[in-house]
């Protein structure tokens, strides 16, 4: 076993614990965050799950191209191989914002930006796995293609992104054949996520949330299960295949989704 398992958004919650338990039963992890500090103290961590063995480290923030183009040249320099690209960088915006690209905040950090990445490592994904990570939320939002600046308030701005990510997984699976691909639900995790006081304690302190020991582990299982155990193209709620909101297993809506963020982002 030698595989090179990229996850974004690892600095801490269920990315973080997803990378110790890989690192721990021998793959290589490269993890990407936003926060330097908290980037600093993930490497420590996934080092100790690994038995010593030095992980990858990048920083970078989802809410530029630039940043995640650069992200893209660093792992296409430095991996000659790349087995899995697990999409979990992300968050839930309180109030409204523009990013330096001109675009909602949560929708380019949720969905554009893993896309970019993804399609910028896609010759080295040929015969690889592509893990994204999205949300029961998806069922109260869809993405806007025709206006990727539009605020539609906050949950339903993150909902979409949500269900951006489950079409652009199916999606993927339709034009990439050579590249496999899942999104999932990690369950609503304890963890360090959203933007605002209110979010941040309601992720902290609510009394059904799961742990990130336990969404990390369905993160890990999604990138390192044969491929006979997993259908192509699916959500997953756990271990199982679920049929995902109506608006987000449209073919139609995902091919013009894939079309105009290949223009936002301008590949």
């Amino acid at each position: 076993m030698d595989r090179t398992i990229v996850i974004t958004g690892a600095s801490s919650g269920l990315g973080l614990t997803a990378a110790e338990q890989l690192a721990a039963q021998g793959d290589r992890v490269v993890v990407v965050g936003r926060n330097p500090e908290r980037l600093a103290a993930a490497i420590e961590r996934v080092r100790a799950a690994g038995g010593g063995r030095e992980p990858g480290r990048y920083q970078a923030d989802f809410e530029s191209f630039k940043e995640v183009r650069e992200l893209a040249e660093h792992l296409l320099s430095t991996y000659p191989k790349i087995d899995v690209l697990a999409n979990n960088a992300g968050g839930m915006i309180g109030a409204y914002r523009r990013t330096v690209d001109g675009y909602e905040a949560t929708i380019q950090g949720n969905h554009l930006s893993p896309f970019l990445l993804t399609h910028l490592l896609r010759e080295r994904l040929a015969g690889a796995r592509v893990v994204n990570t999205a949300s029961r939320a998806h069922m109260e939002g869809r993405p806007n293609p025709d206006d990727f600046a539009a605020d539609a308030g906050s949950y339903r701005r993150y909902a979409g992104s949500k269900s951006a990510n489950i079409l652009f997984t199916a999606e993927a699976a339709r034009r990439w054949p050579d590249i496999f691909s899942v999104s999932f639900h990690p369950g609503v995790v304890r963890t360090n996520f959203g933007d605002g006081p209110l979010t941040r304690f309601f992720y902290k302190y609510a009394p059904f949330l799961v742990t990130p020991e336990k969404a990390g582990a369905l993160l890990a299982w999604l990138a390192t299960a044969p491929q006979s155990e997993l259908v192509n193209g699916a959500y997953y709620v756990g271990h199982q295949v679920k049929q995902p909101a109506r608006h987000a297993t449209d073919p139609a809506v995902a091919a013009k989704l894939w079309d105009k963020s290949v223009e936002a982002v301008q590949l």
